[in-house]
């Protein structure tokens, strides 16, 4: 590989992204495995070696840059609110789940495409709700390395940033039927209706006054 290619990777790619993406969450913490909140959802860009829960952030990472990991339809999302401080997300899909905008981590399972379907995710064909290049950050990443037109880096490119405005400014006028949608999408498992209390049994009829036959002549 190039000297050039190596400064290229290092200015689009940050180095904790793919260890990131590759890292197992929502495990419980072996320190603190008798408390409420400890779950491993949390992540360290500094330190850049593994998943932690609220407890171990408090004590050994209270000073470092830190994302929190949630879960939705059995899937790591990050806010994006936290992550666009960090990295360049221009390209990749949102989702509005419980208020507030997410996006996935990595590619998830599913089916074919169906017809009428008009935007897709170049990297595994995922269907979109809006025209986005990708689905997820971990299919960013292999766009990245495939063909080097994209990048996480936030100074990278000054249209980014226009690029970044446009997509929110279409996202504010989606309408509601769209916005119920994306709602659809991301809760699909994450919000259970509630269960509908069962039929009434069906009550007996009031039986009518009987009537005596008339007597023979």
């Amino acid at each position: 590989m190039s000297w050039r290619s190596k400064a290229q990777d290092t200015m689009l790619v940050p180095p904790w992204l793919e260890p990131l993406l590759n890292t197992a969450f929502f495990s419980v913490c072996g320190t603190h495995s008798d408390a409420a909140r400890s779950e491993c959802n949390m992540y360290c860009l500094e330190c850049n070696d593994t998943s932690f829960c609220f407890y171990c952030r408090s004590s050994r990472h209270k000073d470092h840059q830190v994302i929190q990991i949630r879960r939705s339809s059995y899937h790591d999302v990050v806010r994006v609110s936290e992550i666009q401080k960090v990295l360049d997300i221009s390209g990749v899909q949102t989702y509005v789940i419980n208020s507030a905008r997410v996006l996935f981590l990595n590619e998830r399972p599913q089916p074919k495409s169906g017809k009428g379907v008009s935007h897709l995710c170049e990297i595994c064909a995922r269907s979109l709700l809006d025209p986005f290049r990708f689905c997820s950050l971990g299919c960013k990443l292999v766009g990245i390395k495939r063909n080097g037109n994209a990048s996480f880096a936030l100074e990278a490119k000054n249209e980014v940033e226009l690029e970044r405005s446009e997509g929110i400014s279409r996202r504010r006028v989606i309408s509601s039927r769209r916005e119920e949608e994306e709602l659809r999408e991301g809760l699909q498992q994450d919000i259970y209706p509630p269960t509908p209390p069962p039929p009434p049994s069906s009550a007996r009829r009031r039986k009518g006054i009987p009537h005596r036959a008339p007597f023979g002549s």
